[in-house]
């Protein structure tokens, strides 16, 4: 089960690499696992394994950025750039993880970004890259969450923000034929 899969502790598979290393780090998590925990897909799937995770506190995801990236087409031609907005949603998304993996009904349930602060985009991330995605708690309660989260590639910060996101019922999205704001506000 996917539950008592992330509270398990990994057995020295970090300790022995650096951080950010592209060595094989064994995956908590696979795509897969993400896929029965996450509602996103592709082409906005952007966390591809979960590596590290402690509940309420921190979770560390990995994305492989590859030149078959749908947004590299225009995001620069010749020039290939991943946007800074979705370096900050792979975080956003493996944060994601962290508020939903426990929960026991969260097809019910979805995760709505309410805050980014202090973004800064440090070096370009392209084609071939790694993104190790470090997020820790600051704030948790059981309908929000605030994180600081930071993005490496190899051993070098390329982007960091403070994420904040609220858990709200899918049915009042899936109910709403116009623009619902409703939707944005945590459900007491």
């Amino acid at each position: 089960m996917v539950d008592s899969r992330l509270t398990k502790q990994q057995q020295g598979s970090e300790s022995t690499q650096p951080r950010g290393s592209r060595l094989a780090v064994e995956a908590l998590l696979d795509i897969t696992q993400i896929e029965a925990i996450l509602p996103h897909r592709y082409p906005f799937l952007l966390v591809d394994r979960i590596i590290a995770y402690e509940p309420g506190k921190r979770v560390v995801g990995i994305k492989n950025v590859s030149i078959n990236e749908p947004f590299f087409q225009g995001h620069f031609p010749g020039a290939p750039v991943m946007p800074g907005v979705l370096i900050v949603e792979s975080m956003a998304q493996t944060a994601g993880v962290l508020m939903l993996a426990s929960l026991p009904d969260r097809q019910s349930k979805l995760v709505f970004f309410t805050g980014i602060d202090g973004a800064k985009f440090r070096k370009p991330v392209i084609p071939g890259d790694q993104l190790r995605l470090e997020l820790d708690v600051l704030r948790l309660r059981p309908r929000y969450i605030r994180l600081r989260g930071k993005a490496f590639v190899e051993d070098i910060l390329v982007a960091e923000a403070e994420i904040s996101s609220s858990l709200v019922d899918r049915s009042i999205v899936e109910r709403s034929r116009e623009i619902n704001h409703a939707a944005f506000t945590p459900i007491e």
